[in-house]
């Protein structure tokens, strides 16, 4: 459905985006995770060509966004990060409203708009200003405007952010429908458990370049080897991290609040080496856990960051 191929993006001398690269297949829900900065948002907007890439090219179905870009457009609904909705028109009239922008016209786009309002659960607040509608709704409307033209491919920047957790469950519900009924959605988010309930396979991006793409279970059994030490300390945790880093046959350590995460080759067995290490160090221990792996726990072996960092 999509090839993204060696897009570069500067801002002067600063390099956000380098070299990224990959596909998303027809009818997949693809999961696009990075720490702020990482160039997520950059991607976006080049792959909905509202920001010309320095380098490379989007295909999407078929369609190259330097060369096409108006047909690659209508192919594409996006729901962007900010609220892009009339405050003082109406639900119905925001989503009649987009639906023209796209080439809809008389009776077909109010019939749309309605079958929209249902999509996202608002039939009721049809006629209500979306100024007086809760962040929530407002996020529904927003999501409902890009589905206006029936796009093939549906991307979602961050699009439960600071919302209720009762819209927040209606918006991963209704992309995960819409998914099941065929459309290819790409996710961003800064909750990882939204990207592992909706997406199959994923990118993860930092400092402008893909660092590991695949599936769910193939970057957590490729990345952490099947388990992660985690101790959590009384006192400050990155100088623990740094030493444990040095220890023979640990790949990778990180910190996350008052825990310090060990990747190892063999993590039962270093588990003894591991809390000596810790308690020649002088270091408290309050708890030890040895866990199976997660994205949450892959991403902070790439990255060393959390995704909210």
């Amino acid at each position: 459905m999509i090839q993204v191929q060696e897009l570069t993006k500067s801002f002067g001398s600063r390099h956000v985006v380098r070299g990224v690269s990959f596909a998303v297949n027809k009818g997949e829900s693809f999961g696009l995770l990075g720490p702020n900065g990482a160039g997520k948002s950059t991607t976006i907007a080049m792959i909905c060509g509202l920001l010309t890439a320095d380098g490379g090219d989007v295909v999407v179905g078929g369609k190259s966004v330097r060369k096409n870009p108006q047909e690659v457009k209508q192919k594409i609904g996006v729901v962007p990060q900010d609220i892009a909705l009339y405050p003082t028109m109406s639900a119905y009239e925001n989503l009649v409203f987009w639906g023209r922008m796209y080439g809809l016209k008389g009776a077909e786009v109010k019939r749309r708009a309605m079958e929209v309002l249902a999509i996202v659960g608002l039939t009721d607040r049809a006629k209500d200003a979306v100024g007086q509608f809760s962040g929530g709704m407002k996020r529904r409307i927003n999501i409902g405007a890009a589905l206006m033209h029936r796009p093939e491919l549906l991307i979602m920047d961050e699009p439960t952010v600071g919302i209720d957790p009762q819209s927040r469950n209606h918006i991963l519900e209704t992309v995960k429908e819409l998914n099941r009924q065929g459309m290819t959605v790409i996710y961003t988010s800064h909750y990882m458990e939204e990207v592992e309930y909706l997406c199959e396979r994923l990118a993860i991006i930092d400092h402008g370049q893909v660092i590991a793409t695949g599936t769910k279970q193939d970057l957590c059994n490729r990345l952490t080897n099947g388990a992660v030490i985690k101790l959590t300390v009384e006192g400050e945790p990155s100088e623990l991290a740094e030493r444990l880093r040095r220890l023979s046959g640990v790949e990778q350590t990180a910190v996350e609040e008052q825990s310090v995460l060990v990747y190892a080759n063999a993590a039962g067995q270093m588990l003894g080496e591991v809390v000596s290490a810790a308690l020649a160090a002088g270091e408290k221990i309050l708890a030890v856990d040895v866990q199976e792996p997660n994205l949450e726990t892959v991403f902070l072996q790439l990255t060393g960051r959390t995704l909210r960092d």
